[in-house]
C-alpha cells in the first residue's frame, strides 16, 4: 500500500473547502478528499448568494448581521462565534473579489445585494439586501 503525507487534509470541496485549501496550499503539503469534483458541490449550485453586510445598496452593519443570525438559530449558536463570522465576512466576500469571483454588479460598480430570508436592518425593523451574488449562484 502506498503511504501518503500531508500536513493538512480537506475533507470536502464545497466553498470553504476549497477556501481552506486555497489558505493552507502555500503554506504547507494540503490534500483535499472530495466525492465530487469542486464546481459540483452544493456552493456552486445553490442559489441565494453568500451573507456580508456590505451596505453597497442599503444601510447594513455586522451587528444586525449577527443578531439575524443568531435569531435564525434559535439562539443555538455559538454567539461569539457568529459574531466573527459576520465582522470576517466582510473582508472575506472582498477577497473572493480580488480572487476573480464575478459578483453581480450595481450600475455604479459595486457588488450588488439582494434580499434572503432572514436579513433585517435594525434588529429585525426592516429587510436588507445583504445577499452577495453571482447571476443565480451563490
Amino acid at each position: 500500500m502506498q503511504e501518503h503525507r500531508y500536513d493538512v487534509v480537506i475533507v470536502g470541496a464545497g466553498g470553504a473547502g476549497m477556501r481552506a485549501a486555497i489558505e493552507a496550499g502555500p503554506r504547507a503539503r494540503t490534500a483535499v478528499l472530495t466525492k465530487l469534483y469542486p464546481t459540483r458541490s452544493h456552493t456552486g449550485a445553490a442559489q441565494g448568494g453568500m451573507c456580508a453586510a456590505l451596505a453597497n445598496v442599503e444601510e447594513d452593519n455586522w451587528e444586525w448581521h449577527t443578531f439575524d443570525t443568531v435569531k435564525g438559530g434559535d439562539y443555538l449558536a455559538d454567539q461569539d462565534a457568529v459574531e466573527i463570522m459576520a465582522k470576517e465576512a466582510i473582508d472575506a466576500v472582498l477577497d473572493l473579489e480580488k480572487m476573480g469571483l464575478p459578483f453581480n454588479r450595481t450600475p455604479e460598480g459595486k457588488i450588488d445585494q439582494r434580499r434572503f430570508g432572514g436579513h433585517t436592518r435594525d434588529h429585525g425593523k426592516a429587510l436588507v439586501r445583504r445577499s452577495c451574488y453571482a447571476a443565480d449562484r451563490t
